[in-house]
């Protein structure tokens, strides 16, 4: 039987746990932190987590605003881009995910690039 990115991954508290360290790497960087200035962060984590919930194969779908229209406007960069996904890189790696694991949620973020900079 197979299993869903989400549960290989070890399901929420996995999920949770990514997304929490996730944020603070975020908010402690100079170059992307200040796109987060007037973003209630309890809300954005909240959404981040039911997204990756959803991109991971744990939930049918994901109610929040397409990649496309919750990132217009902000005038992204592929800086920003590499920022972002390598803070989401290095926070699974912290959390010991297998490197097969990895480069598949890599491969999810990746699909959105276009979408988030708005090409």
């Amino acid at each position: 039987m197979s299993t869903t990115l989400f549960e290989q991954l070890g399901g929420k508290d996995a999920v949770n746990a990514a997304v929490d360290i996730f944020y603070t790497k975020v908010l402690a960087d100079d170059t992307i932190n200040h796109l987060f200035d007037n973003t209630d962060m309890p809300k954005q984590i909240g959404k981040q987590k039911a997204f990756l919930t959803y991109a991971f194969g744990g939930a049918p779908n994901y109610p929040g605003a397409s990649m496309r229209k919750a990132h217009e406007g902000f005038n992204l960069t592929e800086a920003h881009f590499a920022a972002v996904a390598g803070h989401l890189q290095s926070s699974l790696e912290d959390l010991n995910v297998p490197a097969d694991l990895v480069n598949q949620v890599m491969n999810i973020a990746a699909s959105t690039h276009d979408d988030i900079l708005g090409l």
